[in-house]
């Protein structure tokens, strides 16, 4: 019994929610990546990121999605940061758009359904992310949780251009930020929603 103690301390007590938010997380960016569920990969992506999140939050945690970011939040900052965000990527992304070939290769041939494709595509992945992750984590963690959601948002981009996956820990920092200001994942929503779809039309030459 002694030894059975040393092995499970009584003091190993885990926090159901942070238990769910990470397994549960860590489950659906698996089944994107490993599974088809419908003909379209946006709507994958809004079924897994979006309405599986949210039934588990009002169904499973009994909490109301605005807990969790699903909202409005400070819509004045939110808008700002936005305009702010673009105005600062925009230049960037034609600059890197224009003179990679790995950008172009991989981002030139998704035009097709542009925006909506792109609106689909992201607005659950920033729920996830920008939403349940970092509002569930810093419950438990305060502002670590802005570090903690990057982690799994960057290892999700493997796969894509270096210089767009390497920099994703600091842009998922960046996201949870606009995020964590407003309270609301809608704002870095937006930003990632231009920043995706400008990339696509410049790295194609429509813009350039």
């Amino acid at each position: 019994m002694t030894a059975f103690r040393k092995l499970f301390p009584a003091n190993l007590r885990f926090d159901w929610k942070i238990v769910t938010l990470t397994v549960v997380s860590t489950l659906l960016l698996l089944v994107d990546y490993y599974y088809t569920l419908t003909p379209w990969k946006a709507l994958d992506r809004t079924i897994l990121y979006l309405f599986i999140p949210l039934a588990i939050t009002m169904l499973v945690f009994r909490e109301s999605p605005r807990e969790y970011g699903f909202g409005l939040g400070d819509w004045r900052a939110g808008l700002t940061l936005t305009v702010l965000g673009i105005l600062f990527m925009a230049p960037i992304l034609w600059l890197l758009g224009r003179g990679d070939a790995n950008i172009q290769g991989y981002y030139a041939h998704q035009l097709d359904g542009l925006p909506w494709t792109t609106f689909l595509d992201l607005f659950g992945w920033e729920y996830i992310f920008r939403g349940w992750l970092l509002f569930g984590y810093a419950r438990k963690f305060g502002p670590e949780a802005l570090w903690l959601q990057a982690v799994p948002f960057a290892l999700s981009h493997a796969g894509k251009p270096g210089v767009e996956t390497f920099s994703t820990i600091f842009g998922g920092f960046a996201f949870g930020w606009v995020a964590w200001r407003t309270r609301s994942f809608l704002y870095p929503f937006l930003i990632h929603w231009f920043v995706s779809t400008f990339t696509i039309l410049v790295a194609a030459g429509i813009l350039g």
